[in-house]
């Protein structure tokens, strides 16, 4: 199954040969074992690499669950005889990583100290794939449509704003539109994002065009390049509310319906049960989310 699942990641035998430092005849071997032992193909043979056949992706989601749950109680044991900590891994979209996640482990740690925290930041996307390949316990992150094998622990609608200094001109205003956003200079994420997808798919059902100053793929920059230039930026309230008064921002709602179609989602692995420790975090992060 170890050889089964490096296969699977790496997408060839000769590279999962390199990461676990073993022959690759022998993993030809035992990968044609388990598919004659359980009968059907596991992988689709092609030139260029393996990639997982229906029943190996079924295969795969089953091992790693239960992955998770054998390291769940070694460490379990482990811990009965002293000198380990519990360990809770999460992965984490970017914005949540400057405050809300510090803040919530910070907070939960000083309740819990036998917990350590693994904080992995990366793509809404990579945090989904996360959970779902068991390699995080959580995913705090953004989400536009249904994701197939995790299980939404929380989920709550992510309203999408404006982000300016306090003295640029629709800092005043109670919302604002994309089309009257078009006489000022724009920062904004690049289109890996989900922030990005939105504004594209909406500039171009409005026929909008627009030319900005900046792109990046680190959306902490956009607020400070927003401050400074006196330019417009867009984001949801809720990874930049600690930073909008510190820094003299403003967050100014969206009225365009559609930029309103993201969640923030809290995500674990569909068909594990999370161990009561993570259950206890994931209702102090929702709690967190919640408060003002």
């Amino acid at each position: 199954m170890r050889y089964f699942l490096a296969v699977a990641q790496a997408g060839s035998i000769a590279e999962a040969s390199s990461e676990l430092h073993v022959a690759a005849s022998a993993i030809s071997r035992q990968i044609a074992r388990l598919e004659h032992e359980i009968g059907v193909p596991l992988f689709e043979r092609h030139p260029r690499g393996m990639v997982l056949s229906d029943a190996g992706v079924r295969l795969a989601a089953f091992v790693r669950r239960n992955v998770a749950d054998l390291e769940q109680v070694v460490g379990e044991i482990r811990r009965s005889g002293g000198g380990h900590r519990t360990r809770i891994r999460v992965a984490s979209a970017e914005g949540f990583a400057w405050d809300l996640l510090p803040e919530a482990i910070a907070s939960f740690h000083r309740a819990h100290a036998g917990v350590a925290f693994g904080l992995h930041v990366t793509s809404s996307a990579a945090a989904t794939e996360a959970v779902r390949d068991a390699t995080a316990d959580l995913a705090v992150t953004f989400s536009l449509t249904p994701a197939r094998d995790v299980r939404v622990e929380y989920s709550q609608r992510e309203y999408m704003h404006a982000i300016v200094n306090a003295t640029h001109p629709v800092a005043s205003r109670p919302a604002v539109s994309l089309a009257e956003l078009r006489p000022y200079a724009l920062a904004i994420v690049d289109d890996s994002t989900t922030v990005r997808q939105l504004f594209d798919i909406c500039c171009s059902a409005g026929g909008l065009t627009f030319d900005p100053v900046l792109e990046t793929d680190y959306s902490g920059a956009l607020y400070t390049f927003a401050k400074l230039a006196d330019a417009v930026t867009l984001a949801g309230r809720l990874p930049a509310r600690r930073r909008l008064a510190a820094e003299g921002l403003v967050a100014v709602p969206v009225s365009d319906r559609e930029m309103h179609r993201r969640y923030l989602q809290i995500q674990s692995t569909a068909g594990r049960t999370l161990p009561p420790v993570v259950q206890e975090f994931v209702a102090h992060l929702v709690e967190r989310v919640r408060s003002p």
